[in-house]
């Protein structure tokens, strides 16, 4: 693992009497990283293609990045880190890994493995620092799911009749490893695209599932929900749209009050192709994608444009605080800092 050092670069733009600060961070990595996880306002670990993984011990500002031995080609796109030693990570793509560190991420040990050649991890989660799922691609139909009781060490793949039945061409987007997203008690929700886009939602940890279709942009397989946000059980957000038109504006983000039985288009939409939508606040939303980054001020009603930064792909705020980091391609990490307008 090798230790670098910050370049700061800052973008301003007033929202709603605060001043929101990215901070660009050189990183000398030129990996394109798809996934974050960000435990506290400490601790953040980022992956990415190569093999590469970084991992900072003061919310960001400084990284210590290496490759994981013997996964160097290895498409890092799932990650849920619980502090700055432990951590847990997939690869996207075949055969499938699963991997987890308890040294900060100088050694990595293999904890599950799937040959088959669909085997296409796209998201992980955690209820609490036992408890755990994570899913992918359909196998024979069915979506990948496994789960965890022992903070990811070992993994249990759960039986077919556990495991939702997809439609052809209906799949889920690793953009940005936010397409899942663990709620309180032991409710799930996954996000799919393709042919159809559904949201899949169980209540018990993954036995038993029920879907709600979404108006997202689908029929394509470029198409669908890429990332879906929670605030509680009624208030959610989905983004997406089509990764091959991403300047396309059209049905690419909506919001739900009534957990996901009805959904609104906002009345002003993010400017295209979105991958990943992240709460801030209650009302405060960050969608990030290869065109821009837009923020709403109102929960989802409205966006409107953050940043013309191109190439971002994933934004996380802290479990537990404020910070917010997003990363992309080229090793470009920015974190976003509010503070109040004077």
């Amino acid at each position: 693992m090798k230790k670098l050092t910050i370049l700061l670069l800052v973008f301003c733009q007033t929202i709603y009497g605060q001043t929101a600060n990215l901070r660009k961070i050189d990183t000398k990595v030129k990996a394109t990283f798809r996934c974050l996880s960000i435990p506290d306002d400490t601790v953040a670990w980022v992956g990415g293609t190569e093999g590469w993984v970084g991992v900072s011990g003061n919310g960001g500002n400084d990284w210590t990045f290496g490759q994981v031995k013997g996964f160097e080609t290895c498409d890092f796109r799932s990650l849920y880190a619980f502090d700055g030693k432990t951590a847990v990570i997939a690869n996207a793509g075949a055969p499938a890994y699963i991997l987890r560190t308890e040294d900060g991420g100088k050694n990595w040990k293999v904890v599950y493995k799937n040959t088959d050649s669909a085997a296409f991890f796209d998201g992980i989660d955690f209820w609490d620092n036992k408890n755990g799922i994570i899913y992918g691609d359909p196998l024979k139909g069915r979506m990948l799911v496994l789960n965890t009781t022992d903070g990811g060490k070992t993994w249990k793949e759960a039986p077919d009749k556990s495991r939702p039945m997809l439609e052809k061409n209906e799949a889920s987007f690793a953009a940005s490893g936010t397409a899942i997203r663990c709620m309180k008690a032991q409710k799930v929700v996954i996000a799919t695209g393709g042919r159809l886009s559904r949201l899949f939602i169980s209540d018990d940890a993954g036995g038993i599932w029920r879907y709600k279709p979404t108006p997202i942009m689908q029929g394509r397989t470029t198409t669908g929900a890429f990332s879906v946000a929670c605030w509680d059980d009624n208030n959610a957000i989905i983004v997406g749209g089509d990764y091959k038109r991403d300047s396309l504006s059209v049905d690419n983000v909506f919001y739900t009050k009534n957990g996901g039985s009805s959904w609104v288009k906002p009345t002003e939409g993010t400017r295209g192709y979105r991958e990943c939508v992240e709460y801030i606040s209650q009302n405060v939303v960050i969608a990030v994608g290869p065109g821009g980054v837009d923020v709403s001020n109102s929960g989802g009603m409205t966006w409107k444009p953050l940043s013309d930064d191109k190439g971002l792909h994933v934004i996380r705020k802290s479990r537990k605080g404020k910070v917010v980091i997003l990363a992309g391609s080229e090793g470009n990490i920015e974190r976003l800092d509010y503070s109040t307008k004077k």
